[in-house]
């Protein structure tokens, strides 16, 4: 009997356990299901993690953002796959439309240009327009060329092979680095992962892999966007920009051309801000935007409350990083657009 005691008291424990292990399994799955999904562009993920995190501070609200690329936002959204992506690469109306998809930019970003060379620090090398074409293109291919040392003479550049590092995934950060490109010669293609034709390339996934490459190769040089050169200390250099100026990569110079970026909400706020004009303006700067689906309408509306709160609260998580907020007559302009579209 008193076996048979204890073993029903242990099934009425167990049934106990077993009860609140439900419960709880269930309050887990709904605070999942109320959790933000999206995925996309590197570009931005430093400041998406930074307004996240305070967002759920603020909030309680769970907004979980993956950088995987700008393609695999653009392809995640369009199968649906998630509540928002994220897109370096401005989609154009007509596709828009094909995809029944929604468009506005959240910050604006920079890419810099990072290498790795003995002796050479942060600042001190300078690259010609001509010189960032011939390197990427394949026709410069040692440090110590003329196109390269006519701009530094006063550093000691080796004659070493140049490694030059890219992006192995469809990217927004390469198709804005191409778009740059292209200004500067008409025979590299515009393209989120194009046929690279220097000499010795190393291809890394996202921004992330890219700044690895350039951390532990020698002699190398690769385009990342600025705050993962930030905060891995590696060394960038100066770009000369369309009036001839050489730029070292700063939240100023990303400001003073950002100021030349315009966008209008009868195209969904489709725009390339590469190679702006401006004296002080640093050349490779570039819009990042976010994509949602028509017809998602009550989450569409979760995830402008989000935007909305980083566009009024985030703007120092932003410039600390290296970004360019928008400016408040863009973020009204991207605020009456979700009204019009009734997510907001």
């Amino acid at each position: 009997k008193r076996l048979t005691y204890f073993s029903r008291k242990q099934t009425m424990t167990m049934k106990k356990i077993l009860t609140a292990a439900v419960a709880a399994s269930v309050a887990l799955t709904a605070v999942n299901a109320d959790e933000l999904k999206g995925r996309g562009a590197s570009f931005p993920g430093p400041v998406y993690k930074a307004w996240t995190a305070e967002y759920f501070a603020a909030t309680k609200n769970q907004v979980n953002y993956t950088p995987t690329g700008s393609g695999d936002g653009i392809k995640s959204i369009t199968k649906r796959m998630v509540d928002f992506a994220g897109s370096d690469k401005p989609l154009k109306p007509k596709a828009l439309k094909k995809d029944k998809l929604y468009m506005f930019p959240s910050v604006v970003g920079s890419v810099v240009l990072a290498y790795n060379i003995d002796g050479v620090k942060d600042g001190e090398l300078k690259l010609s327009r001509a010189a960032v074409a011939g390197i990427f293109s394949g026709s410069i291919t040692h440090w110590d060329d003329k196109a390269i040392m006519s701009q530094n003479a006063g550093l000691k550049l080796p004659h070493e092979p140049i490694t030059v590092a890219v992006r192995a995934d469809k990217s927004g950060t390469t198709f804005n680095f191409t778009y740059f490109l292209n200004k500067l010669d008409e025979n590299i293609k515009v393209s989120k992962k194009p046929t690279w034709k220097a000499a010795k390339v190393v291809a890394g996934k996202s921004n992330s892999g890219v700044s690895a490459n350039i951390q532990q190769i020698k002699n190398s040089i690769g385009y990342i966007e600025y705050s993962f050169k930030e905060k891995l200390g590696l060394a960038a250099a100066q770009i000369e920009n369309k009036e001839g100026h050489y730029i070292n990569p700063t939240l100023k110079s990303f400001q003073d051309a950002a100021k030349y970026a315009s966008w209008t909400a009868e195209n969904d706020f489709y725009a390339v801000i590469g190679d702006p004009a401006g004296a002080t303006s640093y050349p490779i700067v570039a819009a990042t935007f976010i994509l949602l689906p028509e017809e998602k309408m009550e989450t569409n509306k979760q995830v402008t409350a989000f935007i909305d709160w980083a566009y009024k609260n985030g703007d120092k998580a932003a410039t600390d990083l290296g970004y360019v907020p928008l400016p408040a007559s863009t973020k009204d302009e991207i605020r009456k657009y979700w009204e019009t579209k009734k997510i907001k």
